[in-house]
């Protein structure tokens, strides 16, 4: 069903953080399989902590229930999360475009492991900049900085 029908609000701290930190580890576990479980986990507690605290949050609900989110820092988007049962949907595709319409371009860095999302990224016309071998913890995991300007 795609394009279904979803309301887009801004994150409440005092209500959302468990379930996006849910949405969170079922979709990394899903398309960051390649990181593992144990680092999953260790990096739940900083989304809950830090990240989402610290972030422009907007948050994709089907009859009031959380299903993704996209966090913002400035104009890059720090995460963007759907739970994995409303893949296709066009829920991701709708936080983006309520991002781009906030701020007018948008940057993220992407997993190149992630071929769901570089594809995603792709058909919303995202175009790489550049590439590093590592991530933000130095392992060897392969990053992507992709740019939009509409």
């Amino acid at each position: 069903m795609k394009n279904e029908t979803c309301v887009i609000r801004p994150f409440d701290m005092a209500t959302d953080i468990e379930s996006l930190s849910a949405i969170w580890f079922d979709a990394s576990l899903a398309a960051h399989s390649f990181l593992g479980r144990a680092r999953l986990l260790e990096q739940r507690k900083l989304i809950e902590d830090l990240y989402l605290p610290s972030s422009e949050t907007w948050v994709a609900c089907r009859q009031e229930t959380p299903v993704g989110f996209i966090s913002l820092l400035d104009r890059f988007i720090g995460g963007l999360f759907v739970s994995p049962g409303y893949h296709g949907r066009g829920i991701g595709r709708r936080l983006v475009d309520r991002a781009l319409t906030l701020k007018g371009s948008l940057s993220l860095d992407v997993y190149t492991h992630n071929d769901q999302a570089c594809a995603f990224y792709a058909a919303l016309g995202f175009r790489e900049m550049s590439r590093r071998p590592t991530d933000d913890d130095g392992l060897p995991f392969e990053i992507a900085h992709l740019q939009l300007n509409p």
